[in-house]
């Protein structure tokens, strides 16, 4: 059986432990628990009638003052780049940690996902940026850990193209 590390990116709060607990356990919680280090799950998916086995490590989020070790990175098959589009700040910092990803590691399969879709009415991050990260060349969710929309998509689509690369 295949197995393949995703990371779950980007920076604190934007909802990439709720994320994983969503697609693993179908599980989510509204209370807020920062990630220390990596917890590492993992979950067997179907692939081109193929079984995968995603080794999802959940890393802790970056910020000013901790940045992630690109040494949690070896090894990774692709990524999960996690936006809160209620906080616009959160996709500037993502595509800042998306290029140090690159710089380090090599370019792999990533899907930019925009969390928190259930919280429309309070969205920062401007369509027409969507748009044009679109038309760069970005794979884009929007999707709630909440909800679960999009959810098993988001990892689906992912593992489908690290089954290419």
């Amino acid at each position: 059986m295949l197995q393949k590390k995703i990371c779950m990116l980007g920076s604190f709060s934007v909802g990439k432990t709720s994320l994983v607990r969503r697609f693993v356990e179908s599980i989510f919680s509204e209370a807020y628990h920062t990630s220390i280090g990596v917890k590492v799950d993992k979950k067997v998916v179907r692939v081109n009638d193929e079984d995968v086995t995603l080794v999802l490590w959940d890393i802790h989020g970056e910020d000013v003052y901790q940045k992630i070790r690109m040494s949690y990175l070896r090894g990774m098959s692709g990524y999960l780049l996690v936006v809160d589009g209620t906080r616009n700040q959160t996709l500037d910092d993502a595509l800042a940690l998306n290029e140090r990803v690159i710089q380090e590691g090599g370019k792999v399969p990533a899907i930019l996902v925009f969390n928190k879709s259930d919280l429309v009415d309070t969205w920062e991050v401007d369509s027409a940026r969507e748009s044009d990260l679109a038309a760069a060349g970005w794979n884009i969710l929007r999707a709630s850990a909440k909800t679960g929309d999009s959810v098993e998509k988001a990892f689906s689509q992912l593992a489908a193209a690290m089954l290419i690369e």
